[in-house]
């Protein structure tokens, strides 16, 4: 995947890393971890090619466009009808009818400010278009809190490759573990969010 991903900014520039990004928000198996990483490099190694700047609002154009790709299923389908068809072909997006309620209980929870939290958190970061989607979430505010969401992770990305210099693949291997933790706390909060309210209906 590294060499197709090396291949397609080498050929396309700034339209390549545009297009790696939002495939990336269709396709969850395919890592921004690497994508902007390498195009941080890149802009580094060859700075008549690609600039950094240029780099981060491809990053950021590709992020947001595909954001909008789970947007508009979730609002003109719904989750039930959405859960019956991520059970039929959700496995060649690697999405499961679970991996939508995950990020329905998120954004129920989290409200609005789940949107721009969401696009910070692996796992959850592509699908949390689809709750907003499903709760009508008006496009204006949506594309807000996808775009500054987006534009963090993007820059984050962007940089460090920028910084690490041929090392990019470092970032990867460092945001693994800590990708986990913060998902394995939000995972914990939501349940301790869950059993106080239980606690809180019980003593009714």
């Amino acid at each position: 995947m590294l060499e197709w991903i090396t291949n397609t900014i080498a050929k396309f520039d700034y339209w390549g890393i545009a297009l790696l990004m939002f495939l990336e928000n269709l396709f969850p198996p395919i890592p921004s971890e690497l994508i902007m990483p390498l195009a941080g490099f890149t802009a580094r190694a060859k700075p008549d090619k690609l600039n950094i700047i240029g780099v981060f609002f491809a990053g950021l154009l590709g992020s947001v466009l595909g954001a909008l790709i789970w947007y508009y299923p979730g609002k003109f389908l719904g989750e039930r009808r959405l859960r019956a068809w991520a059970d039929r072909y959700g496995k060649w997006l690697a999405v499961s009818s679970n991996d939508i309620t995950k990020a329905k209980r998120w954004f129920d929870r989290q409200g609005s400010k789940a949107v721009l939290i969401g696009r910070l958190v692996p796992g959850i970061r592509t699908l949390i278009s689809v709750p907003a989607g499903i709760s009508n979430m008006p496009i204006l505010p949506f594309l807000f809190y996808t775009t500054l969401g987006s534009a963090a992770w993007v820059g984050l990305l962007t940089y460090s490759g920028y910084a690490l210099g041929s090392q990019y693949q470092l970032v990867d291997e460092y945001l693994a573990p800590v990708s986990k933790i913060v998902l394995g706390v939000l995972v914990l909060a939501f349940g301790v969010w869950v059993l106080k309210r239980q606690l809180k209906s019980n003593r009714r």
